[in-house]
């Protein structure tokens, strides 16, 4: 399934409702997509509010897919190069009121799915999220 968004917050929700569609069409537990919507949210949040130049026009694509372990959710994007698995990890350690501002979404996005890489082809970012979870067994 691939649904195309434009660089703008009011179009988020599309991808919720794209995976919850995509969930119950391949019959997946509902209650297993909790993170990885988290996930899906802090990394469109994360797109749109800096990897435009304002009132730039953008394009995010987004796949939805069956991986043998699980679900896999693709975004390509053509916003400004970014990197999140070369995001300086976050002391947790550390009391709020002393944290740096920036980086917990980043943080989020890697603790809310089992698998995430990255890739710059050409112009666009191409960010990959893979959750576990069980599949239902399919009646021959």
């Amino acid at each position: 399934m691939e649904l195309i968004l434009h660089n703008r917050a009011s179009e988020i929700p599309l991808a919720h409702q794209a995976l919850d569609d995509f969930a119950a069409k391949h019959g997946l537990a509902s209650a297993g997509l909790a993170k990885l919507h988290v996930a899906i949210e802090e990394h469109l949040i994360n797109v749109i509010s800096y990897g435009y130049s304002l009132g730039q026009k953008g394009t995010i694509r987004a796949r939805f897919a069956l991986a043998p372990s699980g679900i896999r959710v693709q975004f390509e994007d053509d916003a400004d190069p970014f990197n999140p698995l070369e995001s300086p990890k976050i002391d947790t350690s550390v009391p709020l009121d002393r944290k740096p501002i920036g980086g917990l979404g980043v943080h989020i996005l890697r603790n809310a799915v089992d698998e995430l890489t990255y890739a710059r082809t050409g112009d666009r970012n191409i960010v990959t999220m893979l959750t576990h979870m069980p599949h239902p067994q399919r009646l021959s």
